[in-house]
């Protein structure tokens, strides 16, 4: 099994801790595939941002030679995903949706850390989408910058648990969701200090992607997410990409 894992910035020292993270997770036979897109910001931390990131993800995706099984969006709250599913024939599992699905699993409502504030519509939004909302306790910002995550690790520790110490006490979290791809292997960190179960999205989307591939499922396509229908695209790619 080949599963795709696509960083949604251009940073590749977070491309690689990424794919760090899912190799642990997957299982013996497993290849894990980390791409970073070609184009895109250094870090993805608003709506322009995103809607770039989730271009360049796709373009990733279609440019990647050989054959694979599934791919994961490896972005907490970004966009895209769709555009993906109707775009491919195997599974597509996005961090998002894959954290907070395995949440509930754990416990009754659950709460999502993130890096700053103004992320914090997105991923609400991305929840309501996906129809996890209403189980979500509070989604926190830890008030870090994405980068920060790799420049101050022990102070990203501290500002992460502080928070979800926060969402445990004052917002009755039963389960922390890291609300970023950056965030991957800290879970354990988050867990000695809080208590209660940590979920790292990337981990969480390898084992929800492996699942499909064996179980022989994938995106259904008779609606939603059928194959674009063929038609002249204009000036892409554009000369700089």
């Amino acid at each position: 099994m080949r599963i795709l894992v696509v960083n949604v910035n251009t940073t590749t020292s977070i491309t690689e801790s990424i794919g760090i993270q899912a190799a642990e997770a997957a299982s013996p036979g497993t290849e894990i595939v980390p791409l970073t897109p070609e184009f895109g910001a250094e870090s993805v931390e608003g709506n322009y941002e995103s809607y770039l990131a989730a271009v360049s993800v796709m373009e990733a995706v279609r440019a990647y030679p050989q054959p694979f099984d599934a791919v994961i969006q490896a972005g907490y709250g970004e966009h895209g995903r769709e555009g993906l599913q109707e775009l491919l024939d195997v599974p597509v599992v996005d961090i998002t949706e894959a954290a907070a699905s395995t949440a509930q699993f754990l416990g009754h409502r659950y709460s999502v850390v993130t890096t700053l504030d103004r992320t914090v519509p997105l991923i609400e939004d991305r929840l309501r989408l996906a129809g996890l909302l209403d189980r979500c306790a509070s989604v926190r910002a830890s008030g870090l910058p994405v980068l920060a995550l790799e420049e101050d690790a022990e102070a990203a520790v501290k500002a992460i648990v502080e928070q979800a110490a926060r969402a445990v006490e004052d917002d009755k979290a039963e389960v922390i969701c890291l609300g970023c791809g950056g965030m991957a292997g800290l879970a354990e960190r988050v867990t000695e200090r809080t208590g209660v179960p940590v979920v790292d999205g990337v981990a969480a989307a390898v084992t929800i992607a492996e699942s499909l591939v064996r179980l022989g499922l994938s995106t259904s396509k008779v609606r939603t997410y059928a194959a674009p229908r063929p038609k002249t695209v204009k000036n892409w790619p554009p000369r700089w990409v």
